[in-house]
């Protein structure tokens, strides 16, 4: 399904699109998948990465109760790759290689249709990052990847982490909009609700293979979302781009 379910929509009134980052810009698993691959060929890649992930959620929640100051995300995914590494058998990595690991987050893969569907859209619209990544990760990921923002916004620009209404309400501040003139692009449903309930329209992008193949992700639309795509090159045709 590639179509607008808002008949209210007009996209003429969209200037910003937001974009999540992990799962909906770059592959997070296959990415540390292939790096387990070649560092670490013993150790089940598909469940070290998703063993990786499950620890980011619990992390960021521990930060946004005020039960540990504000931290960065590499230094939450250090944290949770630091407790993670004995269940893999890689509790001897000293910490030159421990290092080396968590830097995996600044070198992962764009998928494919991703630097094209960019180029298209920001030939109409203001692109930015809304992503909970701090700054230094975006940036060194984003320049490896060749990603064409305009502007990297972080939840670090606002000390407050996704789905807090601090974030999608900062990126219309920043950039002097009404909120219903940014768009959230991205593949997770709470993301994009919480977005909606600050003003923003959103668009889902389906990546059925965000988690691995073996845990292929049920893209079906939301009536809620404005825009429903396959990927990105479909989102810019939807957008007249």
């Amino acid at each position: 399904m590639n179509t607008a379910t808002h008949h209210s929509f007009a996209p003429d009134t969209l200037q910003v699109l937001a974009f999540d980052i992990f799962g909906t810009v770059v592959d997070w698993h296959g990415s540390i998948v292939l790096e387990m691959q070649h560092l670490y060929p013993q150790v089940d890649g598909d469940a070290f990465a998703l063993a990786w992930r499950d620890g980011y959620a619990p992390a960021m929640a521990r930060v946004m109760s005020g039960e540990v100051p504000w931290t960065l995300i590499d230094d939450l995914h250090r944290q949770i790759l630091d407790a993670i590494l004995p269940q893999f058998g890689l509790a001897h990595l000293d910490e030159p290689e421990r290092a080396q690991l968590n830097q995996v987050w600044h070198r992962l893969a764009a998928w494919p249709d991703v630097v094209a569907g960019l180029a298209r859209l920001k030939a109409k619209y203001i692109l930015c990052t809304l992503s909970n990544g701090n700054l230094n990760l975006l940036t060194r990921l984003s320049k490896q990847a060749a990603l064409p923002w305009d502007c990297i916004l972080s939840a670090e620009n606002f000390h407050a982490y996704k789905p807090d209404p601090r974030t999608y309400g900062g990126v219309a501040r920043v950039f002097g909009v009404a909120p219903g003139q940014v768009m959230l692009v991205a593949t997770h449903h709470d993301d994009l609700a919480a977005a909606r309930a600050c003003g923003l329209r959103t668009a889902y992008i389906e990546r059925p293979l965000e988690c691995g193949a073996k845990q292929p992700k049920d893209g079906q639309a939301v009536a809620a979302n404005d825009l429903h795509a396959r990927d990105l090159l479909t989102l810019a045709t939807l957008l007249g781009c």
